[in-house]
């Protein structure tokens, strides 16, 4: 481990945290709303660490291009946290939130895409902190390690450890040869989706402004909302349709809609797209889920007809499996069957390489294929069979990976459970909130629905939450894994 090169890369982050806050100034400025301040102030000291990180004789003397896969691990996390706390500072300093406790974990549910809040009057904040709310889904959404790849050129040689730590999924999807040019080419199709839905909200009669925040959260699978309501706020099943088709598209692969986009280009019809294992079990969840849910609010008589609970039961579906966080209704008002559902939903999540949370299908997709493949050998002993993933063969050591990454999974979910109801919360409310924080959903269900929000979780719960965000967004093991001895071993 070469300190220099921490320092380094660590200045750089600085220096787009910086730069990120120019966004929210200016959004103040336009507005009026009296805290441009706080954004400058906030942008300012981190162009003076970064200044600051940038002078040190370690630093000058580090090459970016040889970074090891131990310095890459810990300047993810480093970036992750360094990127949080200087928004959280902004936040507070603006005096909408209560403390740096509230601000830290509004900070943290942005830039992870988790979209739980402390917030109970939304409506009542300032343009800059709703926009910089939104801006911060849609930077966490792609990635902020994989955002700096594509503008550093420097790190465009040895960032591979960085894009294989950031990526979600089994492994790095690379789509041309230079990770840097990967990275443009995965923003580029984030930027046009992003685009094509903020004008199909705008000429739904949503404010140009409304549109760009909610295009950006849904982009990210975020679900930070402009309205205290959320979606339901804007009564209109045109802008419920708009945001759900492009809540299921951002559930899918980046990577598998880029090669989509090229098969469409040259006359092809998508078929790696639509061959994905993945994609088809992702769909069919999402449609079984939507069909049950709408049969079951209809046989109980609780909205009007069967037009309505399809509407409201697919929506809610949507949001949740793709880890968005959206909501048009109550479901903690539902009947129970449709919570444990929905509760299923959120542990599964969407497809790997895509900005929604959860475990990912191709993991359940895998554990499906092992447990079947053990249930056969009890019959079969001398049975051999590989897992294969599209006539790919599945190795021993992804298996194994897969494995390993659910037990993690279970115990930090089993922890963070455990903490929350130490901390005064009842069973559910601390269970769902801890689901929530881990696979980046948003509300949970009781005292943390959507009908509410996380306002009365002490300090320490907000912290131990924000973590949880943290080990979800960046899928348990590169943060875990700084907590190892053997880690910080020479050698």
């Amino acid at each position: 481990m070469r300190p220099g090169v921490l320092q380094r890369l660590a200045g750089r982050m600085l220096f787009f945290t910086a730069a990120a806050q120019l966004v929210p100034i200016l959004v103040g400025l336009l507005y009026q709303d009296g805290t441009w301040w706080a954004f400058s102030t906030s942008a300012a000291l981190a162009a003076l660490a970064a200044l600051g990180m940038s002078r040190l004789p370690g630093a000058r003397a580090a090459s970016a291009a040889s970074l090891r896969r131990r310095e890459g691990l810990v300047a993810v996390v480093l970036g992750w946290l360094v990127l949080v706390w200087f928004t959280a500072l902004a936040f507070n300093l603006t005096g909408a939130f209560v403390g740096m406790a509230e601000a830290f974990f509004e900070s943290m549910s942005g830039f992870t895409t988790t979209g739980a809040s402390v917030v109970s009057n939304i409506e009542g904040l300032p343009e800059s902190v709703l926009f910089m709310r939104s801006f911060s889904h849609w930077i966490g959404g792609m990635g902020i390690i994989v955002l700096s790849l594509a503008i550093l050129p420097e790190l465009a040689v040895g960032g591979m450890q960085l894009f294989a730590t950031e990526s979600t999924g089994l492994e790095a999807d690379k789509l041309a040869p230079r990770i840097a040019a990967t990275a443009r080419r995965l923003w580029g199709i984030y930027v046009l989706i992003t685009a094509v839905q903020t004008g199909l909200l705008w000429i739904g009669n949503m404010s140009f402004f409304d549109a760009v925040n909610h295009a950006m959260a849904t982009i990210a699978t975020g679900g930070f909302s402009t309205k205290n309501t959320s979606v339901a706020g804007f009564d209109s099943l045109y802008i419920e349709i708009v945001i759900l088709v492009f809540m299921f598209i951002s559930g899918i692969s980046f990577a598998a809609q880029f090669r989509a986009v090229l098969d469409l280009r040259a006359g092809r019809s998508p078929k790696a797209l639509l061959a994905s294992h993945e994609v088809r079990l992702y769909t069919a969840l999402t449609l079984s889920a939507i069909a049950v849910i709408t049969l079951v609010l209809y046989a109980e008589g609780r909205y009007d007809g069967l037009g309505a609970s399809l509407r409201y039961a697919s929506f809610q579906v949507v949001s949740i499996i793709t880890t968005t966080g959206f909501g048009t209704a109550d479901f903690d008002a539902w009947p129970p069957v449709t919570q444990l559902i929905l509760v299923a939903l959120m542990l599964v999540g969407g497809c790997a390489g895509s900005t929604a949370g959860g475990s990912k299908v191709i993991r359940l997709y895998l554990v499906v294929q092992h447990a079947r493949i053990q249930l056969r050998r009890l019959v079969r002993p001398r049975l051999v069979e590989t897992m294969q993933i599209g006539g790919r063969k599945v190795s021993h050591e992804t298996t194994e990976a897969v494995l390993g990454f659910y037990l993690l999974y279970l115990a930090a979910l089993l922890v963070g459970s455990t903490a929350m109801t130490a901390l005064g919360l009842d069973l559910v409310s601390g269970t769902t909130g801890s689901i929530s924080a881990l696979n980046s959903i948003g509300p949970g269900l009781s005292a943390v629905g959507p009908a509410s929000n996380f306002a009365d979780v002490p300090d320490l719960g907000l912290y131990l939450l924000s973590l949880g965000m943290l080990l979800g967004r960046l899928e348990i093991y590169p943060v875990l894994v700084l907590f190892t001895a053997h880690f910080w071993r020479r050698g």
